[in-house]
């Protein structure tokens, strides 16, 4: 007699955090019906059936991990003042995203850099880039909005990739410069990059 189909509404989340612990631990490259079947403890059918391809799986995983960053800004948005000084909220945010829990950062810009060869996540890479824009906007103007999602997705990849220490007094200026192009043009020195120390550097702003 067969077994009753178990009842697991949540086994597709599931999935998707077992590929991300995946990617997390060792990279796109393990990346796997097999291995992800295996981190959620399901099934190898469980997760063909709810993901045909491993792309649909990346698109699932990366929305995910876009919601991480989203939703830290937002609360932070929602809890500083009209009148605050936008690039130093920026800058203070930054610094403690990346001196956080390091290995998720880097797993989320894995996975949104592996749009690069995967044009099935840019449309999500995409949204990534809207949804932050939609947060600064009300604060500032669109244009302004992408302009500073663009800087900081510079800073936060040159952190990353260099090794280097995050500089949050350099950060505050250059946001300052793209918030008020009037901004003098004395300005930190910017930070050297390969630094043996990844974690961010506070200040008492």
């Amino acid at each position: 007699m067969a077994q009753p189909r178990r009842h697991d509404p949540d086994r597709r989340e599931r999935i998707v955090d077992a590929a991300l612990r995946v990617v997390g631990r060792s990279g796109l490259g393990g990346l796997s019906h097999r291995t992800v079947a295996a981190e959620a403890d399901v099934p190898l059918g469980s997760t063909t059936y709810h993901f045909a391809s491993l792309d649909e799986l990346l698109v699932a995983a990366l929305r995910k991990a876009n919601e991480n960053f989203g939703c830290r800004l937002r609360e932070r948005a929602a809890r500083v003042g009209p009148d605050a000084d936008l690039a130093a909220v920026l800058a203070r945010f930054l610094g403690e995203w990346l001196g956080g829990e390091r290995t998720g950062v880097e797993l989320e810009y894995e996975l949104y850099l592996a749009a690069l060869r995967r044009p099935a996540l840019r449309p999500v890479a995409a949204e990534w880039t809207e949804a932050v824009t939609a947060v600064l906007a009300p604060r500032t103007d669109p244009a302004t909005a992408r302009a500073l999602v663009a800087l900081v997705d510079g800073v936060c990849l040159q952190v990353l990739l260099t090794d280097g220490a995050y500089d949050e007094e350099y950060a505050r200026a250059m946001l300052g410069r793209i918030l008020d192009p009037r901004e003098p043009d004395e300005a930190p020195e910017p930070p050297r990059h390969g630094s043996s120390e990844p974690t961010a550097r506070r200040t008492d702003t």
